[in-house]
């Protein structure tokens, strides 16, 4: 997983006594404050002060077994299986590959998703029918607010039958989509 950050990995030390150093923040960490960073999209490095052994994996296994053991399970108990049969099989050579993949796949999709919910739905048939209607209707609702304000007493009329004619076009349209709704349904 590349760091999102774009910066170096947030380097964590581990000292004789087991206390977790955060050399960013000169301050000591607990592992929830490492899988919080990890959350956040950084990408964490834990090393031994006195030997230099990276002990990242370690620390990774021991976050998401805590996880775990308090009910926040995301491993199904047959996968976990196939994990521990992947040790002493000859799938221990494949196993990390596939589940790699299968993370990025995972997270290609969620971006692809969540792009496609934040991109207006163009493509739906009566999609623009639709969002018309809800901005008539948000601006009828509102009476107008965030249209530039007039002073109490300024209101000519004209602004209501403006609304008015909005409300009676909402209607119409509402009418003309449950009309196509119920021939949908036949």
């Amino acid at each position: 997983m590349a760091d999102v950050s774009g910066s170096q990995p947030l380097l964590i030390k581990r000292y004789a006594s087991r206390r977790l150093y955060n050399t960013e923040t000169s301050d000591y960490v607990t592992l929830d404050d490492i899988a919080k960073a990890i959350r956040d999209g950084r990408e964490v490095q834990i090393v031994d002060l006195k030997t230099g052994d990276d002990l990242t994996r370690q620390y990774l296994l021991q976050i998401i077994a805590e996880h775990e053991s308090r009910g926040e399970t995301i491993l199904p108990v047959d996968v976990l299986t196939d994990l521990v049969r992947s040790y002493t099989s000859q799938a221990q050579s494949v196993v990390p590959q596939f589940l790699a993949m299968s993370f990025q796949i995972l997270r290609d999709g969620q971006s692809k998703m969540m792009e496609s919910l934040t991109k207006p739905m163009a493509g739906v048939p009566g999609f623009e029918a639709i969002r018309a209607q809800q901005e008539a209707f948000l601006k009828a609702m509102t009476g107008g607010f965030g249209a530039p304000w007039s002073a109490p007493g300024h209101d000519d009329g004209a602004d209501r039958a403006e609304r008015a004619g909005d409300l009676d076009d909402i209607r119409a349209q509402l009418a003309d989509l449950q009309a196509k709704l119920a021939r949908m349904g036949k």
